[in-house]
């Protein structure tokens, strides 16, 4: 007789741009209530605060500048293990739902570019079982209306709310899943992320005037941003996500699976709306930094908040664990698991690959945060030899950022002791020992 399979199912549903303190009663009451069945982690932090190098960290357990990924448009090498490849040898389905942007190449010369076309079985990652993805989803759909290709590169097209249609293709694979393999379904939103070539944020129309007069963030309107005009779009567009979880949990427990299956949601960074520079990420500020993160299922079953310090570079080994695959000595991250059942040690902080906009490196702490910027843009070095102070924020008495202390003399030791620390994780990520000096000028913001 058959042995029954009685490993989870692993959901992992992933925003793109939420700011960690949307995750509230008001913006996602469903998922609040979810949350009550599983753990909602409250120091949730990024490791690379863009789009493609966040989410190449995520499929493979490493840091950008170890998979190479370190900017939007370098494709994810095909020779990599990812998560999927993982997961499908130990008999795991694997689905793939929404934005990719792992596929292209855009640096002319490279290789493939699809961000608007079907991308290669070979670029999708591994996910084998099912596929319904654009590459770069923001180039095949607006807030509302557009399309995505199955696995054999037919074109989808889908009308109507944009987040909704997305969810749509999750709740088809669960609809239509026949085998009694355990699975790992990807779901990948493009909301709450603004619409680029509309320059916006696009709300689900039935929510904006909810949030019409949502009162502005403090570590926001501290500052010049544009968010007293995009915030109600913002806030409407995650109301929307969190009523396509709750959906996806009630067909989970229509198809009897809920009980087995492992929830977890999360972001690949938050929006600083214009305050810290001239877009709505890449920086080191927690207001693009901090992520929402729920676990529900499994070993997550507390009902409560867990304060520890934890990276979206702790996931993969985290989903691994959870399947009982073996974490890869590679992978950088610490299993949740593992930290929630103690078997390991939680951590001192959390470090932060930037680029793009620069080439930085951040760690935040429990109390501070501390980071370094290279000279020179960050659209043609990815690392370097030399950085220099940019950022210090002693958050327990400035929760907000508000005061950069990168040259106040009565922290000389902390900058010193963050600076080891800071050092030590780079050279662990495989980069050169750096040379730190003392900040050449204090930044405002």
């Amino acid at each position: 007789m058959k042995k029954t399979d009685t490993r989870p199912n692993i959901i992992f549903y992933f925003s793109d741009q939420q700011r960690w303190d949307t995750l509230n009663e008001d913006c996602m009451p469903n998922l609040t209530e979810i949350a009550h069945d599983g753990v909602t982690f409250d120091n949730s932090f990024t490791c690379q605060p863009v789009c493609g190098p966040a989410r190449a960290c995520l499929q493979t357990g490493t840091y950008a500048t170890q998979n190479g990924c370190y900017w939007n448009g370098i494709a994810l090498p095909e020779h990599v293990k990812t998560l999927a490849d993982h997961l499908n040898e130990a008999g795991y389905e694997t689905a793939y739902v929404g934005k990719w942007h792992l596929a292209s190449d855009r640096y002319p010369g490279i290789g493939v570019h699809c961000e608007a076309s079907a991308v290669p079985k070979t670029r999708q990652g591994g996910y084998r079982d099912y596929w319904r993805a654009a590459d770069v989803l923001e180039f095949t759909s607006h807030g509302y209306d557009g399309y995505v290709f199955d696995g054999d590169g037919n074109q989808i097209d889908f009308k109507g709310y944009r987040a909704d249609c997305i969810n749509d293709f999750a709740l088809e694979y669960i609809d239509q899943k026949t085998s009694d393999k355990p699975f790992f379904l990807f779901v990948s939103q493009l909301e709450p992320h603004h619409q680029n070539d509309h320059g916006c944020y696009e709300g689900k129309k039935e929510y904006l005037a909810q949030y019409k007069d949502a009162p502005i963030p403090n570590d926001l309107s501290i500052l010049p941003g544009d968010y007293e005009k995009m915030y109600p779009d913002y806030l409407a567009a995650i109301r929307a996500l969190d009523e396509n979880v709750a959906r996806l949990v009630r067909k989970l427990k229509e198809k009897g699976l809920y009980e087995n299956t492992v929830l977890i949601y999360t972001s690949d960074h938050g929006s600083h709306f214009k305050t810290r520079n001239m877009e709505y990420k890449r920086s080191c500020h927690d207001s693009c930094t901090h992520t929402p993160l729920v676990i529900c299922g499994g070993p997550f079953r507390s009902g409560g908040h867990d304060e520890r310090l934890v990276s979206l570079i702790d996931l993969p080994p985290t989903i691994l664990d959870l399947a009982g695959v073996d974490v890869p000595p590679e992978y950088m991250g610490r299993s949740l698991v593992a930290q929630y059942a103690g078997k390991e040690k939680s951590r001192d902080f959390v470090f932060m690959q930037i680029s793009e906009s620069q080439c930085g490196r951040s760690i935040r702490t429990a109390r501070y945060k501390y980071a370094v910027r290279a000279t020179g843009s960050g659209l043609t070095r990815h690392s370097a030899k030399v950085y220099f102070e940019d950022y210090l924020y002693d958050l327990e008495q400035d929760p907000i950022e508000a005061h950069n202390l990168v040259r106040s003399t009565a922290y000389k030791k902390v900058r010193a002791h963050l600076r080891e620390m800071l050092v030590r994780e780079m050279e662990r990520a495989g980069e050169k020992t750096p040379k730190i000096l003392p900040a050449v000028l204090v930044r405002k913001k």
